[in-house]
């Protein structure tokens, strides 16, 4: 399949996809959709950013148009609400008049919506695992008509702890169904999934999924603690483009944010210790431009896509390796040319030294430009003076007295 013209479907699907200017697949769209279009069950590994979201959703929303049954035809599991988000809304923008919309079956939020587009004929439910399962037991959702179960981002479920509640989901559907199961890995434990619940799978493996992609220029500054800042600052003043930092922390990232806004650079933060509104209201902000730069734990390093996101900053190493796989590949995505950078510490030589060992690749070490970070600091210092007078005369009156705010540091 050289283009999505050439696909066997509906000349309404084939005009929301053009209309949405998808032309060419990538090469997991070009290989998964034909099979699951025959119904076969599929399973795919790849790299983060391959497009794996579109490969099952439309031989999914075909098969719903065609067979056009009521109740929910196919279920979509997750692990985060805001990867069901965006598949979601990848959902709304492409099923046309044909489809009801989807329903987004997530928690942290309120249900009535949720339970109202199922009242209101939705074919599709799209969902994290731990609040489907609670609609199911409070018998809220029927699944027994489900046709298509999609599994998607399946080892990071697994490590979030949901197979237990996928089990139970599952031992509900129909035996008869087709199973498609997209992952990054194939750990031990998403085999044994696959090895239950898929039927002679079409196997697709796309290049390393152990490796960031080539597309990306890895790179390492060593810095002290009092640079390390100031390092971040310089690369995001030096690159126009979206930048996503990420942080080992909740607390840690609450910090970078706020000392990146008091350093004139417009930022956002989104870990798990945000509601989800404001989570939901930080990615949008991102997504659509009103911030350049995003602070996030790894809350954020999968399942989330943001076109053109030009350079992703490890401002703390990862907790695990593979992490450091799903941070980077949230730049270099569909083609793209992307830069991710790491900064570390002399103490942490060591740790860097057994990532890329463990991940067989190489990090670019460069040398810190001290002239350039000097001149920044400079200039910041110099701002910080223009704006003290302006605080200096600002007199607020109270009863009885004069109080002056001056501003300290």
């Amino acid at each position: 399949m050289q283009n999505f013209s050439e696909l066997p479907i509906s000349p309404s699907l084939k005009e929301r996809l053009a209309a949405a200017r998808f032309f060419l697949p990538t090469a997991v769209q070009a290989a998964a959709i034909p099979p699951a279009m025959e119904g076969k069950d599929v399973l795919a590994t790849a790299q983060t950013g391959t497009g794996k979201t579109l490969a099952f959703l439309i031989p999914v929303m075909e098969k719903l148009v065609q067979w056009n049954l009521p109740g929910i035809g196919a279920l979509v599991l997750l692990p985060t609400r805001e990867l069901a988000m965006q598949v979601a809304e990848q959902f709304d923008r492409l099923r046309g008049r044909q489809l009801a919309p989807a329903a987004l079956v997530v928690g942290g939020v309120g249900e009535g919506p949720q339970l109202n587009a199922i009242r209101k004929g939705a074919r599709i439910v799209i969902a994290t695992p731990g609040r489907l399962e609670d609609f199911l037991e409070r018998r809220l959702v029927r699944l027994d008509g489900v046709q298509t179960l999609v599994l998607d981002e399946a080892d990071r479920m697994l490590d979030m702890g949901f197979l237990p509640s996928i089990r139970r989901i599952v031992s509900i559907l129909p035996k008869e169904r087709q199973t498609m199961c997209f992952s990054a890995t194939m750990e031990a434990s998403v085999a044994h999934l696959v090895k239950d619940y898929m039927r002679n799978p079409v196997r697709l493996a796309f290049g390393s999924t152990l490796k960031p992609s080539e597309n990306v220029r890895l790179q390492a500054f060593e810095v002290s603690a009092e640079q390390k800042h100031g390092v971040l600052c310089h690369l995001l003043n030096q690159e126009k483009g979206r930048c996503l930092v990420f942080s080992r922390t909740k607390r840690g990232a609450d910090r970078v944010a706020k000392l990146l806004k008091w350093r004139g650079i417009d930022a956002a933060v989104i870990h798990g210790d945000r509601s989800q509104s404001q989570r939901t209201a930080a990615l949008a902000g991102f997504q659509q431009g009103r911030h350049r730069v995003l602070v996030a734990t790894d809350v954020a390093s999968r399942g989330i896509h943001v076109e053109n996101i030009a350079h992703v900053i490890n401002y703390d190493l990862p907790e695990l390796a593979e992490n450091f796989i799903h941070r980077v590949g949230r730049t270099g995505r569909a083609g793209a040319q992307g830069v991710a950078t790491t900064l570390f510490s002399r103490d942490q030589r060591t740790d860097l030294f057994q990532l890329e060992r463990t991940l067989g690749l190489k990090i670019e070490r460069l040398p810190v430009d001290l002239g350039s970070l000097a001149k920044q600091e400079k200039e910041h210092e110099d701002r910080l003076n223009r704006m003290a007078p302006a605080f200096n005369r600002q007199l607020v009156r109270m009863p009885g007295e004069y109080l002056q705010a001056q501003m300290q540091g």
